[in-house]
């Protein structure tokens, strides 16, 4: 149900997922590993909503002729990364999210980069 901002940075994911692992699961665990899903927790999480910074996958599409294949479509705010900071956006992005164990395999397919980064 999220509809994507004309500053978020926009990232399309093919995704393979482990068997009995739904699409839909798969692409929150994307979305979640590549952006606060893996943030430590500690006493002044109390202090900033996490959902402000937060990816989420707003589309997902099966893959012609491929099965079990799906592209994900993530969206992240530009608030979760260093203003201006390629380095740090692609080390969220494509960092340890390609060995989470609920995927078989996982390739970044494209990405948008609003000029407002």
């Amino acid at each position: 149900d999220y509809v994507t901002k004309d500053t978020d940075i926009l990232a399309a994911f093919r995704v393979t997922p482990q068997p009995g692992v739904p699409p839909e699961e798969a692409g929150a665990a994307v979305a979640a590993e590549s952006s606060t899903g893996t943030w430590t927790t500690v006493w002044t999480d109390g202090l900033t909503s996490l959902d402000r910074y937060k990816g989420r996958c707003y589309n997902i599409e099966p893959v012609a002729g491929e099965e079990n294949q799906y592209i994900c479509y993530v969206a992240y705010p530009l608030d979760l990364f260093e203003e201006g900071s390629v380095t740090n956006m692609f080390t969220s992005i494509v960092g340890n999210v390609f060995g989470f164990k609920a995927l078989r395999a996982l390739r970044l397919e494209d990405l948008r980069i609003p000029p407002a980064y």
